[in-house]
């Protein structure tokens, strides 16, 4: 009897619990609509910490901008004080309250120089004022005006300007600008200074030009862009609508002549830098050395897979080559998404150098002589090093950030140069981004994970945490209050023995008895990120969930930091893996009791989109349902550079592109499928969207079109744009996921 008591008491107590845990969830406040879901994104990732973060004073201390202030941090006090308020300032010489965008520090930490009145030209570019504050005298003066770049010498003592494709150089002890050089014609001719269209788009860098490290000389690439094709779009506004004509060079299509310049800044005095290279070439990249007069240029090959770099002297053009690298595939010299710009470094007061290579199937860092020989590898391992964040010339330290923890993690290292003494310096697991001080001393950690909101701290270089400046606390109450679904990860093999990385997110309230459709939401391109061990902020996917979809993603094959193996098998084949890599992890998913494998959807947005419409076209009657923002759909329509470095170039490889093209498999479309451009889109071409259309209507293929005229990449172009598509796309899951037809008249809202 005692026994049975207790079993009885024991049930009751659990039956308690679950009515009270299930209470406790109905009362956290749920989304009333989508646009409320979408207004709490905010809510999610909080606050980012301190912005437009600065080092000064050789990295001993650093500004960062808090509402209308810039302020000072000095780690080692951790005393905090103003530099400058814009409250009462005003545009010299006018009313009008002053403002900026972004502001830029002299080397000696006198001078502010601040870009404003900004206006936009590329996903990197603008045309901008230049304001000069001098902290000593609290004087604001105007230093450029109609700029697209400016920048303060290392000395203090100048600004270089590049303005209408020329060099200039405005220097504040005379008052005066000089013009550096007189050539430039037009945006499709010559110019100086800045990049085309394709070269500041896939090479990741808006500024054309460097300051020498002695303030003597600026180095300047000069472009002639008239062999390049015309590219034109219109977003059909007014009785005769502007085309709108951009240099962009497809697949397969010339590209611009390109140069290197240095122009010394007191005497004019111009010298060319001419490598040996011939036919058709790229250089992407030029350093300062630690040796005076001499710049580091690189060169790839229109393949990319054979890169140089050159040692030039800037007096008498004079160079040799002191590292050459090839690959089967393509040689990396950044990461746009890693966040990498450089895979090469040159330490001050050094003559060695470090190169960034995957050569062994993994990247990992190389040590170099300035003769070109190789001194040892330093860092070793099946890991990925992902990005270096400081190099401490006198301790012989270099801090990095890697996947060594594995493929959803990225943690912080320090290691010596020699390859020994590593150290995990980063004691939290999850993602980690990091803002090392030149002097490498200091750093700030932004850091989450899947339980964990964004925090950011300031710590030393052995790893010590100085101060939490960020811990986000309001987010952590915010989902205490609010529904919020955890993403719950996976890792499974697929049919050809591979283990995939991914996550789902199980809708709120949670029955595993109940059977519930799926939306995969994926980007999956070469070399991208999509699943980490980080705090999700996306209020899109919490929507989803809200409304009883599990939602998914997945590490596809093509993803970095898993080794270039699993990265570049899509080589020369661009949408094969990718594509079988969702349908594996389709079918993975469809194996659990809760999964309703016959409504499933994919979506994503440009290469995103190109995921979605391949996998839709080549694994037909998998997902039910897949919605397709900006989608490349035939790779011979996008940017050479691009795509001929995972596709190579056309004469090699035109087989590999047909097999690549959504048109050669439009015959094949079984399921439902939403197509969502914008005409203005000056990166995923609407002619990508419009010749699919055409074969799928010559294939006698159905397909649902949102076109959005006005927008550029991604369509939406405010936030009315932004909230249509998201409740477009999602009354589209709606029926054709869920057969929900009795659906609300969005016009009627």
């Amino acid at each position: 009897m005692k026994y049975k008591f207790m079993r009885v008491k024991l049930m009751f107590t659990l039956v308690l619990c679950c009515l009270l845990t299930y209470s406790l969830k109905a009362q956290k406040q749920q989304y009333a609509s989508l646009t409320d879901a979408l207004r709490s994104g905010g809510n999610l990732y909080g606050n980012p910490g301190p912005q437009s973060v600065n080092w000064t004073n050789e990295g001993n201390k650093y500004s960062y901008i808090n509402n209308d202030e810039i302020r000072s941090m000095d780690p080692k006090t951790l005393s905090d004080e103003l530099i400058f308020t814009n409250k009462g300032v005003n545009f010299p010489g006018t009313t009008k309250p002053f403002d900026y965008e972004s502001f830029q520090w002299s080397h000696d930490s006198k001078h502010l120089v601040f870009k404003t009145n900004t206006r936009h030209i590329f996903r990197r570019s603008a045309i901008s004022d230049y304001f000069d504050y001098s902290v000593d005298t609290k004087q604001l003066k105007q230093a450029a005006k109609d700029a697209r770049t400016a920048e303060l010498s290392p000395d203090g003592t100048k600004v270089g300007i590049e303005r209408n494709g020329n060099m200039f150089a405005y220097d504040f002890a005379s008052g005066k600008e000089q013009q550096l050089t007189s050539d430039s014609t037009s945006e499709n001719g010559t110019f100086n200074g800045h990049y085309d269209w394709v070269y500041e788009e896939e090479f990741g860098q808006a500024q054309a030009w460097n300051w020498s490290k002695d303030s003597k000389y600026i180095a300047f690439w000069q472009f002639d862009e008239r062999p390049v094709p015309d590219f034109q779009m219109t977003n059909f506004e007014g009785q005769h609508p502007d085309q709108v004509h951009i240099s962009i060079p497809q697949v397969g299509d010339p590209n611009p002549s390109v140069k290197i310049g240095v122009v010394d800044v007191e005497s004019g005095k111009k010298v060319w830098l001419t490598p040996d290279e011939t036919g058709d070439f790229y250089i992407p990249r030029i350093y300062w050395t630690s040796t005076p007069d001499v710049l580091a240029l690189m060169t790839l090959n229109r393949a990319q897979n054979h890169m140089k770099l050159y040692f030039f002297n800037v007096k008498t053009g004079e160079h040799h080559v002191v590292l050459e690298e090839q690959n089967t595939t393509w040689v990396a010299i950044f990461n746009f998404y890693t966040n990498v710009n450089d895979m090469v470094y040159f330490p001050e007061k050094s003559k060695e150098f470090f190169w960034v290579s995957d050569r062994s199937g993994y990247y990992h860092i190389y040590r170099y002589s300035y003769d070109g020989k190789l001194i040892n590898q330093v860092t070793k391992g099946n890991w990925d090093m992902i990005k270096v964040s400081g190099i401490d010339q006198e301790a012989k330290k270099i801090y990095y950030l890697s996947a060594e923890d594995g493929g959803l993690e990225q943690q912080f290292y320090s290691i010596k140069f020699d390859g020994n003494d590593k150290t995990k310096l980063s004691a939290v697991a999850g993602y980690h981004d990091i803002n090392m001080s030149p002097n490498t001393k200091y750093y700030l950690d932004s850091y989450s994970n899947v339980s964990t909101p964004l925090h950011v701290s300031l710590s030393d270089d052995h790893g010590k945490s100085l101060k939490m400046l960020e811990d986000n606390h309001a987010v952590s109450e915010y989902i205490q209050s609010h529904a919020y679904a955890t993403p719950e990860y996976f890792k499974f093999k697929t049919s050809d023995g591979v283990s995939l990385d991914g996550y789902m997110i199980k809708p709120l309230n949670f029955d595993p008895n109940k059977k519930y459709p799926v939306v995969m939401t994926v980007y999956g391109g070469t070399e991208s990120h999509d699943v980490f061990n980080s705090f999700s902020t996306d209020s899109w996917q919490q929507w989803l969930v809200q409304n009883g979809y599990i939602v998914a993603d997945v590490n596809n094959r093509g993803i970095a930091n898993y080794g270039s193996a699993f990265m570049k098998v899509v080589y020369k084949q661009l949408g094969k893996w990718e594509s079988n890599d969702f349908v594996e992890t389709a079918n993975y998913l469809a194996k659990m009791p809760f999964v309703d494998g016959n409504k499933m959807a994919i979506m994503g947005t440009s290469y995103g989109g190109y995921s979605t419409t391949y996998t839709l076209l080549t694994h037909p009657s998998i997902f039910k349902v897949g919605i397709a923002n900006s989608p490349v759909t035939d790779w011979r329509l996008y940017d050479d550079i691009y795509t001929e470095r995972y596709m190579s170039t056309l004469p090699d490889n035109e087989t590999g592109y047909k097999s690549s093209a959504d048109m050669t498999y439009a015959a094949n479309l079984k399921d439902h499928l939403l197509l969502i451009h914008s005409m203005s889109d000056d990166n995923v071409h609407p002619a990508n969207t419009m010749q699919l259309l055409t074969a799928l209507t010559n294939a006698g293929k159905d397909v649902d079109l949102r076109i959005y005229p006005p927008g550029a990449h991604g369509a939406a172009y405010n936030w009315e744009s932004y909230l249509l598509i998201s409740d477009v796309s999602f009354q589209y899951l709606e029926r054709y996921l869920k057969g929900n037809n009795d659906l609300p008249n969005l016009n009627a809202k």
